[in-house]
């Protein structure tokens, strides 16, 4: 799971309510290799970028919503945007696994510019995930 190598790597800290459950969930069912780790937090290597599960559990859960292509979408939500078939490959492993999705995978904004396939679901400790893939990888930020 690598980034780009010309991006800077971002980071990203967010609660959870039991390491237990979030090493299980980044790790064994996302497959993000673990980094370092204390009794109050652990790091992932999410596709290259430092993602950090902080023993939090009164700050978990997303709340907000906002429409967009006629879905609720969790306001409070972070991910990766993958190539198409990267896409599909955990689609289908997240649709084996039993995953309940918030938003089931589909293709969002079709024949548009941005046309792009989605999926929203959550962790364990209730915080949003969105993974995404473009039909065109150059119309990420076009307008």
């Amino acid at each position: 799971m690598t980034a780009q190598t010309n991006l800077p790597p971002f980071h990203l800290a967010f609660p959870v309510r039991d390491l237990a459950e979030a090493r299980a969930f980044y790790g064994e069912k996302l497959g993000c290799p673990e980094g370092r780790s204390s009794p109050e937090w652990i790091d992932f290597n999410f596709y290259g970028h430092q993602i950090v599960a902080h023993l939090a559990p009164s700050e978990c859960g997303h709340r907000a919503t906002s429409a967009v292509d006629s879905h609720n979408v969790p306001v409070r939500h972070f991910g990766a945007v993958l190539s198409m078939e990267q896409w599909e490959a955990m689609a289908q492993r997240l649709t084996d696994a039993g995953t309940e999705f918030v938003i089931e995978p589909y293709i969002r904004f079709k024949g548009e510019v941005g046309e792009q396939a989605t999926m929203f679901f959550l962790d364990p400790s209730g915080n949003a995930l969105e993974f995404k893939a473009f039909k065109n990888m150059d119309s990420l930020f076009a307008k």
